[in-house]
């Protein structure tokens, strides 16, 4: 392990050195390709730093024990740094585990609404507030790429973008079925009703340098946008729809007509298509070499029930690591930092697992 961590050491001081080349910020490609490994090598590098440092107070500890006035004071500092030595082999374990490829990248989430009608859609808006206030917390943006609406405030589709370095290490848990149960305004006689709707997060290609994507790949039409109930709610065509075929896979149709510009329209469409291809090659990747794939609790299927909120019980239980927590008001607020992590710890864990009887992470 010391050697690979000297390696990474080493990457990393030439990247630092090389960040201010003025040749590479000129090349914006190579820089942000650049930050993004300068990001991921930094908590390694910096754990590796405290750990050598371990090393070297356990020697001048050491040195102290043959002195009568120090001695005391030199065993309690080797019981630290003892404490210190697993705390850090462990944390650079977990560090040093095979990166999911798509980890930093920007994140395509789409929500729709499935079993449960009306219920069902309200749950969407729902979840979608709270996918943007975890976004807050996180400290990056959203864009709303697509709405479809209905006349009771809800949603029966909606996709939108988070941008950050990083997005998709967060997100790309939510994928799958979330359940909801609670007492929908409209029953009258208090009984429970149970609603169902898919999230799908599709990590966003950069542009043409991971999908090459030309104007003949695909169909463009152009329509007037509108909302709940039919009635329109632009006077031009403005809202584009874009279809994909390939002989060999199905067909890929995209809309997208929250924008007033069919320009600015086409070019959100332009970008869900890119990830949902780019996600298509990552899951046949998945498929190709199941036994290897890094990420295994539940970032694939969207038919996987993965969650369910319960509002009478205030609970929300992953289904995926056994979680529950009765912080629903929480989670629903966007506090979802503690639920993620234990996701990404159960993720480690097997990754550990296998490494550890001689399987591949």
């Amino acid at each position: 392990m010391l050697d690979k961590l000297e390696k990474l050491k080493h990457e990393f001081d030439e990247l630092e050195q090389s960040l201010g080349d003025p040749q590479l910020i000129n090349d914006q490609s190579r820089y942000k390709k650049a930050m993004q490994r300068y990001s991921e090598l930094t908590p390694i590098v910096k754990a590796y730093l405290e750990y050598a440092n371990v090393f070297k107070r356990i020697e001048e500890a050491k040195e102290l024990l043959s002195d009568s006035d120090m001695a005391e004071m030199a065993k309690e500092e080797l019981d630290i740094c003892e404490k210190d030595k697993i705390r850090l082999e462990d944390l650079l374990e977990k560090l040093l585990l095979p990166k999911d490829p798509y980890d930093s990248k920007n994140v395509i989430m789409e929500i729709r609404a499935a079993a449960g009608g009306d219920e069902a859609s309200l749950f969407a808006a729902e979840v979608l507030n709270m996918y943007m206030r975890y976004a807050t917390e996180l400290g990056f943006k959203t864009d709303i790429l697509d709405t479809y609406s209905n006349n009771v405030g809800g949603f029966n589709k909606v996709a939108f973008e988070v941008n950050g370095t990083g997005a998709y290490s967060k997100y790309k848990y939510e994928s799958g079925v979330h359940r909801v149960q609670r007492i929908p305004q409209t029953e009258t006689q208090g009984r429970i009703h149970t609603s169902t709707i898919t999230v799908a997060v599709l990590p966003e290609a950069d542009d043409d340098t991971e999908i090459n994507l030309s104007s003949s790949d695909y169909r463009v039409d152009v329509f007037r946008a509108s909302g709940p109930g039919g009635q329109s709610v632009n006077t031009t065509d403005s809202a584009v729809r874009i279809v994909y075929k390939e002989k060999t896979a199905d067909e890929i149709v995209v809309t997208c007509q929250d924008g007033k510009s069919q320009h600015k329209n086409k070019e959100k469409a332009l970008t869900v298509l890119r990830a949902r291809l780019l996600e298509r090659e990552r899951a046949r990747a998945q498929a190709e070499q199941r036994d290897a794939r890094l990420v295994q609790i539940g970032t694939g299927d969207r038919s996987e029930k993965i969650r369910t909120y319960n509002f009478p019980q205030s609970r929300v239980t992953d289904h995926r690591i056994g979680y529950t927590t009765h912080n629903l008001a929480d989670i629903m607020s966007g506090k979802l930092n503690e639920l993620t992590e234990a996701l990404i710890e159960a993720e480690q864990a097997r990754q550990l697992e296998e490494i550890g009887s001689g399987g591949t992470a």
